[in-house]
């Protein structure tokens, strides 16, 4: 696979990442401008602002969590020439699961919708883990 094609997915989540980060502005600056929120405390106490502002938070706060292991491994996949066409259609469905995830996060946050957007994303990541182990620990040694 071409390095493009790898990082592709790669650059589409961290996309999802500032998308997610100007909505959250957004919605903090709308709840501000609407006196929504009292500044002193918001500063130091997340449960200041309004359940908007919260959802939009967790929501950037979790690109955050599971994604790094995503990150770190299409880099070693590609350092290591083991990112296939497998591995990048994976990236893909990783990526989708992630950005329906955050859709959901920041506009119903219908947990039953969420939760399966997570728990599938989280389900391709790790076969894209065992994947990439097997074909690090049990390919032929090259001369």
């Amino acid at each position: 696979m071409s390095v493009p094609a790898i990082l592709l997915p790669v650059f589409v989540q961290v996309a999802l990442t500032f998308l997610v980060l100007v909505r959250l502005g957004s919605v903090r600056g709308a709840a501000i401008r609407a006196g929504q929120v009292e500044e002193a405390r918001a500063v130091i106490d997340d449960t200041a602002w309004p359940v908007r502002v919260r959802q939009a938070n967790n929501c950037l706060r979790n690109q955050f969590e599971f994604p790094v292991l995503f990150y770190v491994l299409v880099a070693l996949a590609l350092f290591t020439r083991q990112a296939d066409l497998p591995f990048v259609v994976l990236a893909w469905l990783f990526v989708l699961s992630r950005i329906l995830h955050a859709w959901v996060h920041v506009t119903s946050n219908n947990i039953r919708l969420r939760f399966p957007a997570f728990a599938a994303g989280v389900v391709v990541l790790l076969v894209m883990w065992v994947l990439f182990a097997f074909g690090i620990l049990f390919s032929p040694v090259m001369p």
